[in-house]
Order: C-alpha cells, then structure tokens, then sequence
C-alpha cells in the first residue's frame, strides 16, 4: 500500500471513543471527553470519554460480579480456549485497522504495527490459550491417611494500567494470560493511547467474553489510574511504566487493601560490544537497531553503549553510519523505518536531554535536533553521543528517545562494573566470539534478560521483566501466569 492508500484508509476509520464497561460501550459518568491527538502532526484524532473514579467503581463491581457469578472463571479450559481463539481470529480479521490505529495513535510507523506490534499482540492471545489447560498442581508427600494437593487459582479482579509505547501489545502481555488464569479484568490504557484497546474490548465482546470480564476505561493516571489502584476491590495492579508511577501505586497499595502489585519499570540497559566480537558489522547493525527502535520508546532499549577502547572510534563510525537509516518519517508511509516521538512533551524532554549532554561533555556524532516540525509532528532524528562517561545524566536516566550514548571500557571487569552500575537492572546484553566469557559475563550481569550475540532476540516463551529498580513480576511465558494466580493447599484426611 502507499501513503496515499494508508491515508485514505486511516481517514475511513471509525475511531473508538467510549469505555467498555460491563459488556456495554458507555460515555463517562460525568460525561467528560479528553482530546486524542496523533504525534503524526499534532492534530486531533478524536474525543474519548474521560473515566474516573465512578466509572473504575463501576468496572470494578463489573469485574467482581463476573468473577464471584463463575461466568468466566468456571468454563471449562476448552470453552476458555476456544473464545480466546476467537478473539486472536477476530484481531487477525480487523489487522489493517488495528495497525491504522496503533499508528495514529502512537506516531509509530505502518510497517512496523502491522508486521509486528499487531502480529505479537495476537500470539499472545493464542499461545496463553494454548497454554491455559496446561499448568498443572502439585501433590505433596503425606503420611499415608493424608492427602495433600496444592492447586492455582485465580486472583479474582485484576487492575493493568498500560504504558503508550506499546498500546497493544503490552495490553496483551497483561491480559492474555489474566484471561487464561481465569481472572476479570479492568484495563486501564495510557490516555496518550487508548484507541486499540478500546478496540481490544470490543473485540473480546464479539468474540464471546462474558460481560464484565474484560473492562476499559480510558482516562488519566491521576485520576482513573489512582482510583483503580486505591480501590479496595482490586486483588492485583499489573502495571508497566515509570518508575515514578510504580512507587506510587505501591504507596497505594499499602493505603488500600494491600493488593499484590508487579512492576515493569524500564531500564538504562547496557549493550557491550567486546572487540572479539566474531561480526561488528551485526554488531553495529544491534547497537542501532536496538536504540532506534520504535523511536527508542522502549523500555529495554539498549540506551548505554558500552565499546572496548582498542575499537571505540571505528565501531562509533559504524553506529554513526547506520543512525541515517532510521531518519524519522510520515508514520502512515509504508517506507518510513521511524515515526514520531509519542507528545510534544516527550520531544521536548528527548531534545531536553541531547542539551545536558552536549553540556557535560559528550561529544555529538550524530542527530541531536528536532525534525519534520512543518508536519506539526513531534519527530527528532536517530542521535548518538561519544566520549560519555556513565556518570553523566545521559548515562544515568531513561531516556525513552533516539539518543544513543557510547562509553569505553579497557577490559572485561570494567566492562561489567559500567554495565553494573544504575539503579536499573531490565536488560543488557553482549557481543563477543569467546564462549567462555560469554557466560561468564552474563552470570556477572544483573539484568532480569541477558542476550548473548544479539539483542531482543527471544519471544513469548521467554519470561519478560527486571532486576533492582527495573521491577519485579515477569511477562511472557508460563511465568507469567504465577502473578495472576493464587496458590491454594488442600489436605484430606482419610482411614487408611
């Protein structure tokens, strides 16, 4: 397709607007709206409806209701699986408009919401159903007149407030395996990205979901997302974003009913490239791919590029030559490898953060400056910084933009000393062609991933979250379904 065809196509959508609440799509109880711009130019996309606390109140007695009636959590694993089916059936059906939608909302460019932000989002639907009927109990070791059995059970309602990176795809992380669990669901997306997952409960309702089960509420965090997370009916906030919010919602945790609360909080993660690294040219091509990337709105984006000093200057051409191919584009054009920043002030914090550290010294070598402002769009071009010492701000704090900043190190233990030392422990990663280092190295990492000869480089089977101030609680994989169930021992005592 062209941006012609995607132009016509985007301006053809009926956009989502209303909460989805106990099966039904309803304004806001006090009938507020909240405009929904697109970073593509700055334009009004649409008006949502702006939820708080009475319309949390009332998804979450939705949500209750559903779980304590059964309607949900007592079908049998072939009757969950087979809605949860349909509904990944139903997303692959409406794929273009979902991609459409992520794409407008987010400033994220078409080639990449449709070949992998939408394509994810509907494997995790499946593979948690797949695997629902396929998490087993245990049976303990009893006397002889005794049994003992442990069996998981669902939590019962489960809060997740998504971030605006990943609309989609991080609702999915959350919901899908809520769903396989056998929990009811109140979703709260971020307000700067609510149109695919209002999509999502629309989906889930024609798919056969059970009213109340699967809730959205669009609106702000100070208000819908505190109140989702104060409430006391609430067994669990499953939340990915700042670390700022993160510490709040513990805060509110323990102001409450004391809910269960897993954080994914982002990260400063460090990509260590070892000058016996077997390919620097793959090298390179991870280093920018994995800062540029979705506009370097990632949380495990490899911010912190850490080189061995003997090939510092040649591996920095090699990422400096490489930064031009992620020049930002119209998000909607389907050769465009880079969309826009998420809000303006987003941009205006990246570019904030390219100013400190041309102040403390770093030296820039690529990008730095905002670009495409005739679209009215939030665009900054692919940016990279030298000669950046680990205790420089750009070293220290997310970022969540194109801005790549490279520190030398002499040997292996200074290398894993930088790597090592943030508040962060999310991801981090290496290149090198010594297999005894490789994993020795990676035990010495402190990071919840640790790739090897490549970066990102795993999927839904493998589990997804952090160390230290990056968080706790996993996504992806079988692990995940441990936070949204309840472990429960029973014991018989019998003649024997």
């Amino acid at each position: 397709m062209t941006l012609h065809d995607n132009l016509a196509r985007a301006a053809a959508l009926k956009l989502p607007s209303h909460a989805v609440i106990d099966g039904a799509l309803v304004a806001a109880k006090s009938g507020k709206t909240f405009a929904n711009t697109t970073p593509r130019d700055g334009s009004v996309l649409n008006q949502v409806a702006e939820c708080g606390p009475e319309d949390v109140d009332a998804a979450v007695k939705a949500a209750r209701a559903a779980f304590e009636d059964g309607r949900w959590r007592l079908k049998t694993p072939r009757e969950k699986k087979k809605i949860m089916f349909r509904l990944a059936e139903l997303m692959e059906r409406d794929l273009e408009e979902l991609a459409l939608l992520e794409t407008l909302d987010m400033g994220k460019p078409i080639r990449d919401t449709r070949s992998i932000d939408i394509p994810t989002s509907i494997n995790s639907i499946r593979w948690y159903a797949e695997a629902l009927d396929k998490v087993y109990g245990e049976v303990a070791t009893t006397p002889a007149e005794r049994l003992s059995f442990v069996v998981r059970e669902p939590l019962g309602v489960v809060g997740a407030i998504v971030p605006w990176n990943f609309p989609l795809h991080m609702a999915c992380w959350k919901v899908a395996p809520a769903l396989a669990a056998g929990n009811s669901i109140v979703l709260k997306p971020a307000e700067q990205s609510p149109l695919t997952a209002l999509k999502l409960g629309e989906l889930a309702l024609e798919a056969g979901v059970p009213p109340g089960v699967l809730n959205v509420v669009p609106g702000f965090g100070e208000s819908a997302g505190q109140a989702l997370a104060r409430h006391m009916d609430v067994d669990l906030i499953a939340f990915t974003g700042s670390g700022e919010v993160g510490r709040k919602l513990m805060v509110y945790s323990g102001e409450s009913n004391l809910k269960r609360v897993a954080l994914e909080l982002g990260g400063k993660s460090p990509q260590i490239v070892f000058a016996d690294a077997e390919n620097l040219d793959e090298a390179a091509d991870a280093a920018a791919w994995g800062i540029f990337f979705n506009q370097g709105e990632v949380c495990n984006a490899a911010s912190r590029l850490l080189v061995e000093a003997s090939i510092k200057d040649a591996f920095i051409e090699k990422v400096r030559a490489r930064a031009g191919q992620y020049m930002p584009g119209d998000p909607l054009d389907p050769g465009s490898v880079a969309g826009a920043l998420v809000t303006e002030g987003q941009m205006k914090r990246v570019l904030g953060y390219v100013e400190k550290a041309k102040a403390e010294g770093g030296t820039l070598v690529a990008g730095g400056s905002r670009v495409r402002a005739e679209s009215g769009g939030f665009y900054v071009e692919p940016t990279v910084f030298a000669n950046i010492k680990n205790t420089d701000t750009l070293a220290r704090e997310e970022v969540f933009g194109p801005v790549l900043g490279v520190i030398a190190f002499k040997d292996e233990d200074e290398a894993v000393r930088i790597a090592n030392d943030t508040v962060y422990g999310l991801a981090s990663g290496m290149w090198t062609g010594n297999i005894s280092r490789a994993h020795r190295v990676a035990r010495k990492l402190r990071s919840g991933l640790v790739w090897i000869n490549g970066w990102d480089a795993c999927d839904i089977t493998v589990p997804f979250g952090g160390a230290k101030q990056s968080g706790f609680g996993r996504d992806r994989s079988l692990h995940a379904l441990e936070k949204y169930t309840e472990l429960k021992g029973i014991s018989v005592t019998y003649r024997a």
